[in-house]
């Protein structure tokens, strides 16, 4: 996904901080504009304008029969240049159709005949000399894309699961950037989301996990395929995303995600978020963390084209993961690791320190490292699936076993067979979800969900751990793709630059249903399913020194331990990558260290 224009937009805006601004009301709701989080401070957040019905989950009754239908593609509609040729092996009826122009302006749109209403696989067989980018589109609105092979051979692409109404529908093929050829188009009844489950395991990875994330992970899976857990990303230290969602939908989230990052000077910011996650938790929320991971060098990014960083050079024999920082400084002075590698532990053991004031704190987490593995935008994708799962082992490690992190609930972002990690080490699978220049396509999600369960297995959750416009509880329902939970991204794809709502990959409407919808959770749901009691005003906790809320839930008050590490910040989100890293590559820096949570 395109990042770039988020950190260019956090970079235009600097947003004071104002905790749980729009978590200062009182009350709850249900859809009628009057939920909020609970806060002795006053309230900042405009009330929502309207109130809002409950939306049933509805979609046509699905009434399942054998189907099987070629449609030809010399009998289809032709827009273009086409022509019907005939000099290829293996084609079937009178011929196949080319020429197609390869700017996006040619096409071929086949009528088909849905018998019924159901789930449909739908095949094409199609060939070309070189692999060339292909639009679907179902009813002239955008379905999927697929790219072909290269071969020049005839080969059948299959969609499958796709959602038809009894009776015509118009699926089109539009080829993007070169010449293709189109024999048919098969039409049959689909049996691919009969192997969904949602019977996913609620033991966590980690055997000694403290009783909040044993209990928040609990919650997760008796509750999957049952609702979707609301949740949104937050670009800083206050909730300006999650109060719009209020404003227009009188709903909050029940996740707040943010995305913390090893500083390289100050760490004021960094309590400033670690604080800000800490309170959504306290005022019934669920708080998770991404760690969007500025590489350690000189050239320092999270994107592998601005980073000198490389992960081969790092990736090492040496069993380093439980060693203490002098230990580990050894094996770097006997040259038995590289400069690399202890770079990687330093950053790890500041996260560490973040992550374990969290933990102090007595709040679970929702921990996504290492995002989107399996593409080569990022540092830690592109030295290959090994590196990646090294790393990936190394930090689980470190953290769980080495510094003892019981609250974590492990989200594994990979996105490939080939960047699965080992399985005993993630709790959550999930996936990105982004379609470049559109909108609403939150009827599209199924795409990823049962590959993805394929991939890492029935026994996980899945999950939505980033997209550009909210799911439709109704398809996800109707297409058995109900996520664990979603997190919209921040910036453009929630607010527009005077700090209003942007409607640009999102409609109000859509916003609005899905969280209304009887399928969604929101805070205030999830608050009464949880038990959840606000914290003591200020007054009554001074009448009652030394009380404390017994946690229940995982949503409760915890009481904050003396001992504190350091906190946390987004990653390179807050600042551009050129300037986000001023620090040398040599290892063994100060400021790092000094910072870092230490266990001896």
């Amino acid at each position: 996904m395109d990042k770039l224009r988020y950190i260019a937009a956090l970079t235009a805006a600097a947003i004071a901080a104002v905790p749980l601004a729009g978590c200062s009301k009182s009350g709850s709701s249900s859809g009628s504009g009057t939920d909020s989080a609970a806060s002795t401070e006053v309230s900042t957040v405009p009330e929502p304008t309207a109130t809002f019905p409950d939306y049933p989950i509805t979609y046509p009754e699905i009434e399942e029969t054998r189907a099987g239908t070629l449609y030809e593609a010399e009998k289809a509609a032709l827009k273009g240049p086409l022509v019907i040729e005939y000099d290829k092996e293996n084609y079937s009826g009178e011929g196949y159709v080319t020429g197609f122009t390869g700017d996006d302006s040619s096409s071929v749109t086949f009528s088909v005949e849905a018998p019924t209403n159901q789930h449909y696989d739908i095949s094409f067989n199609v060939a070309a000399n070189k692999a060339i980018d292909c639009i679907v589109e179902l009813n002239e609105n955008s379905l999927t894309t697929f790219k072909t092979r290269a071969d020049g051979k005839f080969t059948q692409v299959t969609l499958r699961g796709v959602f038809l109404t009894k009776g015509k529908s118009e699926i089109s093929l539009r080829p993007k950037n070169g010449n293709i050829c189109v024999d048919y188009l098969k039409l049959e009844n689909s049996s691919a989301l009969g192997d969904i489950s949602y019977t996913a395991d609620s033991s966590l990875s980690n055997k000694n996990a403290g009783d909040s994330a044993k209990v928040l992970m609990k919650f997760l899976t008796d509750n999957y395929g049952k609702y979707i857990i609301t949740g949104q990303y937050a670009a800083d230290d206050d909730n300006s995303e999650l109060d719009l969602i209020y404003t227009e939908t009188g709903k909050y989230p029940v996740i707040r995600f943010s995305n913390f990052y090893v500083p390289k000077g100050s760490f004021d910011e960094s309590f400033k978020l670690v604080d800000a996650a800490a309170d959504w938790y306290r005022n019934g929320g669920i708080s998770g963390v991404t760690w969007y991971w500025t590489s350690p060098s000189k050239k320092s990014s999270i994107y592998s084209a601005e980073s000198d960083f490389d992960l081969s050079k790092a990736v090492t024999g040496e069993k380093i993961a439980l060693l203490t920082q002098e230990e580990i400084r050894g094996l770097y002075g006997e040259g038995k690791i590289s400069e690399q590698t202890y770079s990687l532990i330093l950053d790890i053991d500041n996260m560490a320190g973040q992550l374990t004031s969290l933990k102090n704190k007595g709040v679970p987490v929702l921990w996504r490292p290492l995002p989107e593995g399996s593409g080569d935008w990022y540092w830690w994708g592109k030295s290959g699936s090994d590196a990646y799962k090294w790393l990936w082992q190394l930090l689980y490690d470190r953290l769980t076993t080495y510094f003892e992190l019981d609250n974590l609930i492990w989200i594994w972002n990979g996105q490939s067979q080939s960047t699965l990690v080992d399985r005993k080490t993630f709790d959550i699978a999930a996936v990105d979800f982004y379609v470049d220049g559109e909108r609403d396509y939150g009827d599209r999600f199924y795409e990823k969900f049962g590959g993805l369960q394929k991939i890492a297995g029935k026994n996980k959750l899945i999950a939505l751990s980033e997209c550009g416009s909210v799911p439709d509880a109704d398809s996800s329902f109707r297409d058995k793709s109900v996520w664990s939970f979603f997190a919209l991204w921040s910036g453009e794809y929630i607010e527009n630059e005077k700090g209003e709502y942007s409607d640009k990959y999102t409609g109000k409407k859509s916003l609005i249903r899905l969280y209304n919808s009887e399928g969604a959770l929101t805070l205030d749901e999830y608050r009464d399913m949880t038990g959840y009691k606000p914290p003591e005003t200020t007054a009554a906790s001074e009448e009652n020194t030394g009380d404390t809320a017994e946690d229940t839930t995982g949503a409760s008050s915890e009481t904050e331990t003396a001992a504190e590490t350091t906190s946390s910040t987004a990653p390179e989100t807050t600042a551009p990558p050129a300037t986000a890293a001023e620090t040398s590559s040599a290892p063994a820096e100060t400021s790092q260290t000094a910072t870092a949570a230490t266990k001896e």
